[in-house]
């Protein structure tokens, strides 16, 4: 059985990336840290898609966590294989470096840069003895052109951009590609507090994108006609900044 195991995959962005690898015709797993509600109607809407799914539940930037949880499913589903891995989960913690703790620093860094290492490392093996695999890590404009207020998640995200065209050279041998979307403003819950009619003044669409068109990106690298794209970072964000 062919498998798509998305990171905080329980509401937003990453909701909208499961229903995009149901469509495909995936096996969606669904990865959440504490969401159990969230994570459920993101199940019930893959199955509305007339596919299937599981949720599994485990904090990326925890090791141990991801060695227990994900190490013990790879373990128990031999007949099952994860072809595409979708490096969605992140958090924020916005503030001015001059104010920012070492909390919110590490937290950061810790969800989406050590999340990306933990989770891709467990999976990696097996697509490379399959000599099959996509896997999308979802960046941001943050990590491209660094935004004020978010020197941890620039940090972060600009952390996973080097990590995507490092390991691209390093398995596009064996069929893997390794590639990233980037996302501008995005109507979600994580951008619910900022004046989006303000911010919308300076993006040339004019508007906020929504999760279903960065979904829709990540659903082309997952495919097969992605095949001879690697190491490449596309960007959704209505034309702010390239």
């Amino acid at each position: 059985m062919n498998c798509a195991l998305v990171t905080g995959g329980s509401r937003g962005i990453g909701r909208a990336i499961c229903i995009k690898m149901a469509e495909l015709g995936y096996h969606v797993i669904i990865n959440f840290k504490g969401n159990t509600a969230a994570a459920q109607e993101t199940l019930d809407a893959v199955r509305a898609k007339g596919s299937n799914g599981e949720l599994l539940q485990f904090d990326v930037g925890n090791e141990e966590e991801v060695q227990a949880a994900l190490g013990a499913w790879l373990e128990n589903n031999k007949d099952k294989q994860v072809q595409v891995l979708v490096n969605n989960a992140g958090i924020r913690e916005d503030n001015l470096l001059f104010w920012m703790n070492s909390t919110q620093w590490h937290n950061v860094l810790n969800s989406s840069l050590n999340g990306f290492f933990y989770v891709t490392k467990q999976v990696l093996n097996n697509m490379l003895l399959k000599r099959y695999g996509r896997i999308i890590n979802i960046v941001s404009l943050s990590g491209i052109k660094g935004l004020p207020g978010q020197t941890n998640y620039s940090a972060a995200k600009a952390g996973v951009i080097g990590a995507t065209k490092a390991l691209a050279q390093e398995v596009a041998k064996r069929g893997v590609t390794v590639n990233a979307v980037a996302p501008g403003f995005i109507r979600t819950d994580m951008t619910a507090e900022l004046n989006e009619k303000e911010l919308a003044a300076q993006i040339p669409m004019n508007r906020f994108g929504t999760a279903e068109e960065v979904a829709d990106a990540v659903g082309f690298f997952a495919s097969k006609a992605s095949g001879y794209i690697t190491g490449e970072v596309l960007s959704v964000n209505g034309g702010l900044y390239t």
